[in-house]
């Protein structure tokens, strides 16, 4: 620095030296309406969700659910409060349904949000409080199929038989601000100071509130957002789309000194279903037999990435599972022979299940990797048991082998389905550990500083902004993430562990308030014997109906959802 002022005049300013400078951490993928909602109610969750000062410990066990279900209702004084709740995964925590939560309270609607965000358990106070009956549930197609009205369950496109009832309950104006104030706080907690939210929804009134909480002058990051190529086109039709998707860019576009922005030319689509749900789509199916699904059916996404491509937007497309990175790669390599672009940086999202053969082929198209590790650390263990069986399970996630094939790689945690704490998802990266201490696929293990490039100049790399965020650089926008401890120096296992002091902010410094610091997870236990496996689980996957999705099956669906529902509720305040 002293160089590039070279006769400037200018100050030293010593405030860090006894701490560790990193250029500022970067969540590359989140949802914040999502993040919002689900960790402003009850969690209760198969990990640790650790908040600002406040930590909901995991709850492991079907008894132990039930026990914390129980004493959440208790806590309610006022008897028509609703008891809501998410992070509820039946793999951890059992069967549940409309009896069982009637036994939690047969007066006090409770609804339980799972954990993939894809399912709702309602108890019969609550269905009556929606307005549902049982007539509303029938004749409506897949919707029927995936809704079950004895069990209270709605899952999948049968969210759309309850959604929006549930959302006006959810999504109240005071109830969504105070999670997105928290989801701030929350984020500056874990060092972040840029994140990204890939097929951004957009409405007047929510947008008026990102303005209030997220563009706030005491909020320390940027909070950008990419255009939606499925419900755009879904909305005006193909021959619009393109203008459709420069106006919604247009509505926040990026400038100096602004932190909400739309990133220009770069659109989020999606191939196949979800990892919590176990709905990618896998060449060779599932071990208990149920099915994946496509969120965009191949015939649509290439569609799509066709329209898209031409126009030279980057594409940021949503994959899961093997067969469904087969149909991303088709496409690819079909717009790359049709009109062949250089540095296209094609985006494979989430990326849980590959095969060799696939990196290398992503590699060769010139496709880079923006990865969630959570996905071996948090569920590797159970989809080895059920659904994927050990070899794919622990082998999700390959980040050794993009590397190995000088592959761009970074990592997101898609909050709610992960943890944002970039150091916690570097941690995953290097360690690939799991709840009972088993390392998962150790040869996919990558170094820290992999890892650490994957939470800075990688995720920046990935939205086109390597030259101005991501590493320390005269020139750079002077964001940094403010450690105590090198995260070179510690132990690899604790990693996760390295506190935070605070951020810098464009130039301005941002401590964490002692009360909002970050608390330790749950210790790990030590690593064990990599083959060493548990005995299969007794439950399995529900064996859903494959249908495509529509507008309130999936997570932006649900968040656009929300967003009507928050406007309708913020009109009826008014």
């Amino acid at each position: 620095m002293k160089k590039e002022l070279r006769d400037r005049n200018y100050r030293v300013d010593e405030t860090f030296k006894s701490k560790i400078v990193m250029p500022g951490f970067i969540d590359q993928h989140l949802h914040p309406v999502l993040g919002a909602l689900t960790l402003a109610i009850e969690v209760i969750a198969p990990e640790d969700w650790v908040l600002p000062g406040k930590t909901f410990r995991a709850a492991a066990s079907e008894a132990e659910y039930r026990a914390r279900l129980k004493a959440a209702e208790a806590k309610l004084k006022n008897p028509d409060d609703w008891l809501l709740s998410w992070g509820y995964h039946s793999l951890w925590h059992g069967t549940l349904d409309r009896k069982a939560l009637d036994a939690i309270s047969s007066t006090r609607p409770v609804a339980i949000w799972q954990r993939s965000c894809h399912e709702f358990i309602l108890n019969t106070p609550a269905l009556k409080a929606l307005g549902l009956t049982e007539e509303m549930t029938k004749g409506k197609g897949t919707a029927s199929e995936q809704s079950n009205w004895e069990d209270g369950h709605f899952w999948e496109t049968g969210l759309n038989l309850m959604i929006k009832p549930m959302m006006n309950v959810l999504a109240s104006p005071e109830r969504l601000s105070r999670g997105l104030k928290q989801m701030v706080a929350y984020e500056h907690a874990n060092g972040v100071t840029a994140y990204n939210e890939p097929g951004a929804l957009y409405a007047p009134d929510m947008w008026k509130l990102y303005e209030q909480v997220l563009g706030a002058p005491d909020t320390p990051m940027y909070s950008t957002f990419i255009a939606d190529g499925r419900s755009i086109p879904d909305r005006v039709g193909l021959d619009k789309a393109l203008d459709a998707t420069e106006a919604q860019i247009a509505v926040a576009p990026e400038g100096a000194g602004k932190k909400l922005m739309f990133f220009p030319k770069q659109v989020k689509l999606f191939a196949d279903g979800a990892i919590i749900s176990q709905l990618m789509q896998m060449r060779d199916g599932y071990i208990d037999g149920h099915h994946g699904e496509w969120i965009m059916p191949p015939a649509q996404l290439e569609e799509r990435a066709k329209l898209y491509w031409d126009a030279g937007y980057q594409l940021h497309i949503h994959v899961n599972g093997d067969l469904g990175l087969d149909t991303v790669l088709d496409v690819l390599e079909r717009r790359m022979r049709e009109k062949p672009r250089a540095d296209h940086r094609t985006v494979i999202v989430h990326f849980a299940n590959s095969t060799e053969d696939q990196v290398k082929r992503a590699a060769r198209l010139g496709a880079i990797v923006s990865a969630n590790p959570y996905y071996t650390t948090g569920f590797a263990n159970k989809y080895g048991q059920v659904g994927l069986g050990p070899k794919r399970a622990n082998l999700m996630v390959r980040a050794a082998s993009v590397l190995k094939n000088r592959m761009p790689l970074s990592y997101h945690s898609d909050l709610p389905m992960g943890p944002s704490d970039p150091l916690y998802l570097a941690w995953a990266g290097v360690n690939r550990l799991t709840p009972s201490g088993r390392v998962a696929g150790p040869s996919q293990r990558i170094s820290v500083e992999a890892a650490l490039r994957a939470i800075t100049i990688e995720a920046a790399y990935s939205w086109r902004k390597e030259h101005q965020i991501g590493s320390i650089a005269p020139g750079k926008i002077a964001n940094f993430t403010i450690l105590e401890k090198d995260p070179y120096e510690v132990r690899a296992i604790d990693l996760k562990d390295v506190p935070v002091w605070g951020t810098v902010f464009e130039g301005r410094v941002f401590p964490v308030p002692e009360s909002m610091k970050r608390a330790e997870r749950a210790a790990v236990p030590a690593p064990q014997d990599a083959a060493q496996r548990s005995q299969p689980a007794s439950i399995s996957f529900r064996k859903y109906a494959v249908a495509p999705r529509n507008e309130a099956c999936d997570m932006v669906g649900i968040a656009r959802v929300a967003s009507k529902a928050y406007e309708e509720n913020l009109a009826s305040e008014k």
